[in-house]
C-alpha cells in the first residue's frame, strides 16, 4: 500500500542553522525556543550531552547539535538558541547556531535524502526540502539517537532528577 500526497499537503517546520547548513524539524515536535542559558554539566554524560537546564520546573537534557553531528565547535553568541522538543515523549533541548524561521513547506517539494547529506548519516534525515534557492535538511528528531544513546540520556536525566 503506498501513501500518496496531494500538492496541497503542507508540512510546518522550524528552520535553524548549524554551521553553513540549514535544517528543519517538524513544528509539531517543537515545544519552545529559548535563548541560551546556563547549562549544568552532568558527570558521565555522553559527549554530545552538554548537561541539563531547569526550564519552568522541568529538568531537560541539552544536546549540542554540533557535537552530535561531529561538527567543529563554535562559541555561543547572541543568535545561539535552544530548541526544546519532544523526543519519544521526553523533553529534550538542542543547541543550534540560530533559528531562522517557521515556515510551511509543500510536501511535494520534499525529496528522499541521499546517503550522506552535509556529513550526516541519512538515517537521521527525513528528507531534503527545496524552497526557492534553499535546501533544507529535514531532521527526524525521533531517530537522531540510537537505543543505546537514548538509554544513556535517560540515565543522565534520572541522575539529576
Amino acid at each position: 500500500m503506498s501513501i500518496t500526497t496531494k500538492d496541497t499537503d503542507i508540512k510546518g517546520l522550524v528552520t535553524f542553522k548549524v554551521g553553513d547548513e540549514e535544517f528543519g524539524v517538524d513544528i509539531l515536535l517543537v515545544e519552545t525556543i529559548i535563548r541560551m542559558m546556563e547549562i549544568t554539566k552532568v558527570p558521565r554524560a555522553p559527549e554530545f550531552v552538554e548537561g541539563v537546564i531547569n526550564l519552568r520546573g522541568s529538568i531537560i537534557p541539552i544536546i549540542d547539535f554540533r557535537k552530535r553531528f561531529n561538527m567543529q565547535k563554535k562559541d555561543e553568541d547572541k543568535d545561539t538558541r535552544i530548541i526544546v522538543t519532544n523526543v519519544d515523549n521526553k523533553q529534550m533541548g538542542f543547541i543550534v547556531d540560530s533559528v531562522s524561521e517557521v515556515l510551511r513547506l509543500p510536501v511535494s517539494s520534499i525529496e528522499a535524502p541521499p546517503a550522506i547529506v552535509a556529513g550526516i548519516d541519512s538515517e537521521y534525515i527525513e528528507g531534503v526540502g527545496k524552497l526557492d534557492d534553499r535546501l533544507l535538511i529535514l531532521i527526524d528528531i525521533n531517530k537522531i539517537f540510537s537505543l543505546g544513546e537514548k538509554e544513556k540520556i535517560k540515565k543522565v536525566y534520572e541522575e539529576v532528577k
